[in-house]
């Protein structure tokens, strides 16, 4: 898996389609945070903005490969590890960008009363809720489950969107329990949406991977 780690974030490095990802989520984060904000909105904030990037991502990665390319790799490493390897390079490529941005917004951050360390924990799991999150709707609206560029951006967006706003969402309950946590005492530590989080995302990854060992 090493190999293939390797081999999917060289592709995607050398084809520069991180580039708008980045670029897109970089700007949300400077628009979105100002010097003086409380540390938690801004870590909120900074992590709620990293589900369309991964998602973004995922897309990328499961279509880097030419269709001859893709059929090497999956003849001489199977299938499912090769979709499983682009799924773990795009939320490797997210939390790097994620925690790019939860320094931002704990450099530029009030500390508003809080723990610096406990304020940087809470911070760090919003960060990964929102990255596993995205990188479920990314698997779910990617290849092989969503072939059409057209359709699969259309539902990545939406899924995006319902992945911000529903109620059963990890990533919603993570960024609101900082939000809120920002006017209360204390320090949130959104660890069951963690673990929610990292169930949809195992749920999504292989239904993704045991769908493309079928079809490829």
């Amino acid at each position: 898996m090493t190999a293939l780690l390797r081999y999917q974030a060289a592709l995607l490095l050398r084809s520069q389609r991180w580039i708008a990802p980045l670029v897109v989520y970089a700007g949300f984060v400077a628009v979105g945070i100002r010097p003086g904000d409380r540390a938690l909105d801004s870590l909120g904030y900074a992590a709620a903005g990293l589900v369309p990037q991964t998602a973004w991502l995922v897309r990328i990665c499961v279509g880097a490969e030419p269709p001859a390319a893709r059929a090497c790799a999956a003849a001489a490493a199977g299938p499912a590890r090769v979709h499983a390897a682009a799924l773990l390079t795009a939320l490797g490529g997210a939390l790097t960008a994620g925690a790019a941005g939860a320094c931002f917004a704990l450099l530029c951050g009030g500390p508003g009363g809080k723990p610096p360390a406990a304020t940087a924990a809470a911070g760090v799991v919003a960060v990964l809720v929102c990255a596993l999150t995205g990188a479920a709707v990314g698997a779910l609206c990617s290849r092989p489950l969503v072939r059409g560029r057209g359709l699969a951006v259309l539902a990545g967006g939406l899924g995006s969107l319902l992945a911000w706003v529903a109620a059963f969402s990890p990533a919603r309950s993570a960024v609101s329990a900082l939000v809120g946590g920002a006017r209360t005492d204390g320090v949130p530590l959104p660890l069951g949406s963690l673990a929610a989080a990292a169930l949809l995302a195992a749920a999504a990854g292989t239904a993704a991977c045991l769908l493309s060992a079928r079809r490829e």
